[in-house]
């Protein structure tokens, strides 16, 4: 959880540096979780009342928001971390395909030593 708190607190908007594998898989499991409580959360919600059903897509909605930047942004930074560009992260856009490859991507080891993106993280 703190990887998650660091990313919101620190590195909300910040598509600079980079980001080890841990940060990585730490934020986006935590964010699955996340989603996963809010899911099960709206469906006890809506199996009390149907009315709560825009109530709880609004909630959802809002989570959604609250997240995008912050999960795109340690995105950018693990994709830097293995000595790529950030613009590697449109390729979620290839359907199948690009989940695939930026998956295989999240789980190369870093760049030993400094790169273009900045001094390798496991060093500090």
């Amino acid at each position: 959880m703190n990887w998650f708190i660091s990313c919101i607190k620190q590195n909300y908007t910040n598509f600079n540096g980079r980001a080890r594998r841990q940060e990585y898989w730490m934020f986006m499991l935590f964010s699955f979780l996340l989603n996963i409580a809010l899911s099960i959360v709206s469906v006890i919600l809506v199996s009390i009342s149907t009315s709560l059903v825009s109530v709880t897509n609004i909630i959802s909605f809002v989570v959604w928001a609250a997240l995008f930047l912050p999960s795109l942004a340690v995105t950018v930074r693990r994709l830097h971390d293995t000595d790529r560009s950030g613009w590697w992260a449109l390729v979620a856009l290839v359907p199948f395909i690009g989940a695939i490859v930026l998956l295989v991507f999240a789980c190369m080891d870093s760049t030993p030593g400094s790169n273009q993106y900045g001094e390798n993280p496991k060093g500090l």
